[in-house]
């Protein structure tokens, strides 16, 4: 398998002939997922005591199974959080994997986790952290928010008086499902604060003030989001971090999504207070045009994340040593085996500059605007709420959740574009509504256009 033979310079060059046609496409095939069933009974057993060979594999991925997935870089998909991977980043991302670096450690790492550093400084730059701040990239938000609360958690429990209990974080309803998925795993309970609009420091006051005296002891942490999934929703991060400061609490941020804002001039001011957070989640393989998966965690004091998430070996020990001493990304945050995802990142950052990430951001703030707009002007359509980040939410007067369902897949079935459905609260009720997600640059006014005139 190992063996370099025709094979596989053959197999090399078909390879890399597609990956160039992928890379120079600005509008994919908007792939349909199908039933497994239908796919085994298209491409067949691939697993085989012999193998079925490099060239029958390819042509079973290239003319089959990928035509089963949608293409996350598609102008015209606005679902969920999409994303925009430079050309420069993916083509980095084909040599990282092809220069196979180990980058838990900077004995074996130490040129790749450099260009990471380069590009995490550039991060911590954009949160105004103070002197001392940085960070490692994980796999993304959930495993950056899981690293930044077991930080949190072990510091709290550095407390003899706490290294029994069970902790208690607070955030609110619109945070992102990571969150309450994260508590489960490090076994902590999770009070939320029953709004899906803006958290403020207010809002925490009361709801500190609403525990019992058992619950707040066991308080240790809230979460705060900067830049909702559902609504681009920024909370009162100024007024969230006075009451942690007051409270003696870890304050988290997490911005996977509306982190990459932070490079945009024209609503950097919203971001306020972030700069006082304890650790910051944020996600490059969303709008920082980065390939999945690519998050990071930064912490104010990175020596708190060490002293939680260091690990120990007996076959570990060299990497502590002092002629192999250097900065460890595995000491900071819960993976030990990783890959430099950080490099694709740098290798934009250094190609391109910040500048124009800058301006990239800001494309998907004005598309946001330009939909908002748009919807305006269509006497069957009406906002929900005004634009935030990139997120619009609107809605077709007279339509039923079922509605939305089957717009949704007619869409997507006849290849014009991929837009889901999600739900707002107003009151006590949620309602189904529809949602833009602007990431893409390469998204039109035209594109938003073909999207809502399919709903009139």
């Amino acid at each position: 398998m190992h063996n370099i033979d025709m094979d596989v310079v053959d197999m090399t060059l078909d390879v890399m002939k597609y990956a160039i046609n992928r890379i120079t496409q600005t509008s994919p095939e908007l792939g349909k997922p199908k039933k497994e069933e239908e796919l085994r009974k298209l491409v067949g057993e691939t697993i085989t005591d012999e193998g079925i060979g490099g060239e029958k594999a390819f042509r079973l991925f290239r003319d089959v199974l990928v035509k089963a997935t949608v293409p996350i870089d598609h102008p015209r998909h606005l679902a969920f959080v999409p994303a925009a991977p430079t050309r420069a980043a993916i083509m980095f991302d084909l040599i990282t994997s092809a220069s196979s670096i180990h980058g838990a450690y900077w004995m074996e790492g130490a040129g790749g986790i450099f260009c990471e550093n380069e590009a995490m400084r550039w991060l911590v730059s954009l949160t105004g952290l103070p002197e001392g701040a940085f960070g490692v990239f994980t796999s993304g938000g959930t495993a950056a928010n899981l690293s930044a609360m077991v930080t949190a958690r072990e510091h709290w429990r550095a407390s003899e008086k706490h290294t029994r209990d069970r902790g208690l974080m607070i955030t609110s309803v619109g945070a992102h499902s990571s969150i309450k998925a994260m508590a489960k795993v490090i076994d902590v309970d999770v009070y939320l604060v029953d709004s899906e609009d803006r958290l403020s420091g207010e809002s925490l006051k009361d709801a500190i003030a609403q525990l019992s005296a058992e619950q707040r002891s066991r308080l240790f942490a809230v979460v705060a989001t900067g830049g909702t999934t559902n609504a681009g929703i920024i909370d009162d991060l100024d007024g969230i971090a006075e009451v942690c400061r007051q409270e003696g609490l870890w304050f988290h941020v997490d911005a996977a999504y509306g982190g990459g804002a932070l490079a945009a001039d024209s609503v950097r001011h919203l971001f306020y207070g972030i700069e006082r957070a304890n650790s910051i989640t944020i996600d490059p393989h969303k709008w920082l045009f980065s390939p999945y998966d690519c998050g990071a965690v930064i912490y104010k004091n990175p020596e708190l994340a060490r002293k939680a998430h260091s690990q120990e070996g007996s076959y570990l020990d060299i990497f502590k040593d002092e002629g192999a001493q250097g900065f460890n990304p595995a000491d900071y945050q819960i993976q030990l085996t990783r890959r430099v995802r950080g490099l694709p990142l740098w290798f934009s950052l250094a190609l391109h500059g910040t500048k124009k990430y800058k301006e990239a951001v800001e494309r998907g703030i004005t598309l946001a605007r330009m939909a908002g707009e748009m919807i305006s002007s269509y006497p069957q359509l009406e906002l929900v709420r005004e634009p935030s980040l990139s997120c619009v939410l609107f809605r077709r007067k007279g339509w039923t959740p079922d509605d939305y369902t089957h717009w949704t897949y007619k869409n997507h079935r006849d290849g014009v574009a991929l837009v889901t459905p999600t739900k707002w609260k107003t009151g006590d009720l949620y309602e189904t509504v529809a949602r833009f997600c602007f990431i893409n640059p390469d998204t039109t006014e035209e594109d938003i256009k073909i999207i809502l005139d399919t709903m009139v």
